[in-house]
């Protein structure tokens, strides 16, 4: 007597390819349980990464397998891991705030930041550009802060047009800061980082050196720095080298950015009564 032919068994064959459509996709969740069915490892996802997913077991042991297509067992199910698609957030421009899409810079304020020269005014634009166009504020420099007062008596700052000022190693008892102590306004904030050139705002790290080096009295600064570090170049070549490296404001150092963001807030600030 002939036995009922029921066919191809259903546990049959290669479960790894299976028919498109027929394992589902689930996303590697930290915390989601998995199995490894080649191993029998079965431990909960604890990093997933572009191609690999890290499994730990109930005993603290880890191991990391491949993303591979219905390769891991949920309930005894075949599935497919995926890598979480995480979702967007708002887009941040180099300063750290949130960007503003398709941006039409506002109408230019009356009020101005100045800094002390063109590298300053280069690497302020970098980084606080796209929030200097959505304020409407206008960097200029100074080109050294010598005449500093007279510029402020010529500017005529007042309560809608304020002026702030970025100086370069403003710290006690240099010259900078004995000019900085002539000017007296309510509306001018006069502020600055201990930094001897803007150079040195940006970290040694971003550039691969361990530190700045001491450029010894006497000798122009930024030639002693190219000097001491074996840089090839004109100063302003040595510049935009330095100024590509640079690209949000965790290159930059804590001393100068507190300082940029002060003035920001101090030139864009409503009008009092």
């Amino acid at each position: 007597m002939r036995s009922k032919d029921y066919g191809r068994d259903v546990l049959s064959g290669d479960w790894r390819r299976p028919r498109k459509g027929q394992i589902p996709e689930v996303a590697a969740e930290p915390g989601l349980v998995a199995e490894d069915p080649a191993s029998g490892f079965c431990g909960a996802v604890v990093a997933c990464e572009k191609d690999a997913v890290t499994l730990e077991d109930r005993f603290g042991k880890r191991r990391v397998f491949p993303l591979a297509k219905a390769g891991f067992l949920i309930d005894g199910k075949p599935v497919t891991l995926v890598r979480p698609v995480r979702a967007a957030g708002p887009a941040r421009s180099a300063s750290g705030s949130i960007a503003v899409p398709n941006l039409r810079a506002r109408v230019a304020r009356e009020s101005r930041i100045y800094v002390e020269g063109r590298h300053d005014a280069e690497l302020v634009e970098k980084i606080w550009g796209h929030d200097l166009r959505v304020e409407g504020v206008v960097v200029e420099y100074l080109e050294g802060v010598d005449h500093l007062p007279d510029i402020v008596a010529e500017f005529g700052p007042g309560p809608e047009s304020r002026l702030g000022v970025l100086v370069d190693h403003l710290v006690a008892g240099s010259k900078e800061s004995r000019i900085a102590d002539q000017v007296s306004s309510p509306y001018v904030l006069v502020t600055g980082h201990p930094f001897i050139d803007i150079w040195e705002a940006v970290k040694p790290s971003v550039l691969g050196i361990p530190a700045w080096p001491r450029v010894p009295r006497g000798i122009p600064w930024k030639e002693g720095v190219i000097a001491a570090l074996g840089w090839k170049g004109e100063p302003g070549e040595v510049w935009q080298a330095i100024l590509g490296r640079v690209r949000a404001y965790t290159d930059l150092e804590p001393a100068l950015l507190g300082r940029v963001e002060e003035l920001i807030d101090f030139v864009t600030a409503p009008r009092s009564g």
